[in-house]
């Protein structure tokens, strides 16, 4: 009986790119869409990794999982996304083992992110996971400590303020127009794009500045005018777009295009603008920021956004981190104690064989009850394997030596490596 090397937590690794090395345009040519997903995970399947799952936001694209090394998960990302595997070897980080786990209690509870406590990035993972899950590429390891990630973030959210107080990036958006714009209530504003960014940038803007001339434009009509009902906004159809831009004062895009939807064309001869980006990868051209009357503001330059929120966050820091000690130390522990179950339940089968043979070999057990026999002793047994475990537990600093002794006296075949 052989236990996998690949699923030995020194195998586990994560691969990622984030916003502290790359600016938004290189993240957005690593960014897997739902598509790139299915087919990264079907390959992951084909090569014979199937405990993994990749986080794309557009903050961060990262793989988790085991794997023999980090490379191949870099293979599966470069396969599937539209970046270039040398520039990625040079930009990403590669966290192995206990490392790689710690990573993921700091992405998930707010503490990697790029506004500190951000609590979008859980739901995020839970998508991600589920995602993986339903395409047979979440085992049981990962499952397990993805669960504890999302217990932890619960509790800090709950018994620290590291989350305390609204800062997104749509939150930053009404921040920096409240600043840029003090007469906003008074403005035109065009909105492309009515995915989630959009319709939480409408929201606070509606809530925090009282703007009410927002028009809607989306590449499926039917999403804006839902919106626009509920919210007492307007909306224009798609092929409108340029000419209601041109009328805007105030242009915010959140679409979620391949390639650039705003260009320097469409506004060479308009009115002065704000042009704000909120896309992943950019939405508005390079060239739109070069324009004399436009000013051109992108996702980048909003998290700088500095908020009082972000420094009483930052005082949480030390408890969130104690909490996520003590969970990490929990997951570890159940981690070591199901590779030792594993040679428990091999020793338990030695035995019942042992037991069996011996049994067979009665020449004079013929007024025995078999039953009666097979009862004790399977009892008998089971006794034997409760001792094991329980000094196995309360010794934890030698557990692994006690293991090892176990499966080498009873020659058990299984690998501990």
């Amino acid at each position: 009986m052989q236990v996998s090397h690949s699923k030995e937590i020194a195998n586990f690794h994560i691969v990622g790119i984030n916003y502290k090395k790359t600016d938004a345009a290189i993240r957005g040519l690593y960014a897997i869409n739902p598509a790139q997903y299915q087919l990264l995970l079907e390959h992951a399947r084909a090569v014979q990794l199937d405990d993994l799952f990749v986080l794309s936001t557009c903050n961060r694209t990262e793989v988790y999982g085991f794997a023999a090394n980090p490379g191949q998960l870099i293979d599966l990302l470069c396969r599937e996304s539209n970046g270039d595997r040398s520039q990625l070897e040079e930009l990403a980080y590669v966290k192995s083992g206990e490392e790689a786990i710690r990573h993921l209690y700091q992405v998930g509870t707010g503490l990697d992110s790029q506004i500190l406590g951000d609590y979008e990035i859980i739901g995020q993972i839970r998508n991600a996971t589920k995602f993986a899950k339903a395409h047979q590429c979440l085992g049981s390891f990962l499952e397990r400590l993805v669960n504890s990630v999302l217990q932890v973030s619960k509790l800090i959210k709950t018994e620290t303020g590291l989350s305390k107080g609204t800062v997104s990036v749509a939150f930053a958006t009404v921040r920096m127009l409240e600043r840029i714009c003090p007469d906003i209530k008074d403005k035109k504003i065009v909105l492309l794009g009515v995915g989630k960014i959009g319709r939480n940038t409408s929201k606070n803007m509606i809530e925090y500045l009282g703007v009410k001339e927002i028009t809607l434009i989306n590449r499926t009509m039917q999403v804006a005018a839902d919106f626009a009902t509920q919210h007492g906004l307007k909306y224009a159809p798609y092929e409108n777009m340029v000419s209601e831009m041109q009328q805007a004062d105030v242009i915010l895009v959140a679409s979620n295009a391949p390639q650039p939807t705003v260009l320097a064309s469409h506004l060479q001869q308009a009115s002065p603008k704000l042009v704000v980006d909120l896309s992943i990868p950019f939405n508005v051209e390079a060239a739109v920021g070069e324009l004399p009357h436009i000013t051109l503001v992108n996702v980048d330059e909003l998290s700088k956004v500095q908020d009082e929120t972000l420094q009483n966050r930052l005082g949480e820091v030390p408890k969130a981190i104690a909490i996520i000690d003590e969970h990490m130390e929990e997951f570890l522990y159940w981690y070591k104690m199901r590779k030792h179950a594993v040679v428990l339940k091999a020793v338990k089968d030695k035995l019942q064989e042992i037991h069996t043979r011996e049994i067979l070999q009665q020449k004079n057990g013929g007024h025995y009850k078999m039953e009666d026999i097979e009862l004790v002793s399977s009892r008998i047994i089971q006794k034997m394997i409760n001792l094991m475990a329980g000094k196995v537990r309360k010794e934890s600093d030698k557990s692994d030596q006690y293991i090892a002794m176990i499966n080498d006296i009873f020659e058990t075949g299984v690998n501990q490596e």
